[in-house]
């Protein structure tokens, strides 16, 4: 399963990248985080329907010092999730 999340609110500046990639990382889920020219979190990932119920949970309640607003789910093909590797920060320095 593939998903691709948009996160508004208080996410950048408060550490909300580096908190998804150890969430998606533990999960030993598939994909990317970033940050959006708009000021919102951008997340593409691929696993189970369990461990992607896991990291939605936590998207929703974001690290301490975030306020999330609104996550916007869209479901992908499995295709677009076929070059995903191991989960990480695009962007960062």
């Amino acid at each position: 399963m593939v998903l691709h999340f948009l996160i508004q609110g208080r996410v950048q500046g408060v550490g909300f990248r580096w908190f998804v990639h150890r969430e998606a990382s533990e999960l030993e889920l598939r994909g990317w985080v970033r940050n959006t020219e708009e000021g919102d979190v951008e997340v593409v990932v691929a696993g189970s329907p369990a461990d992607l119920d896991e990291l939605r949970a936590s998207l929703r309640k974001g690290p301490r010092g975030s306020r999330v607003d609104r996550v916007i789910e869209h479901l992908l093909t499995d295709s677009e999730g076929e070059k995903l590797r191991a989960f990480c920060i695009e962007g960062a320095w």
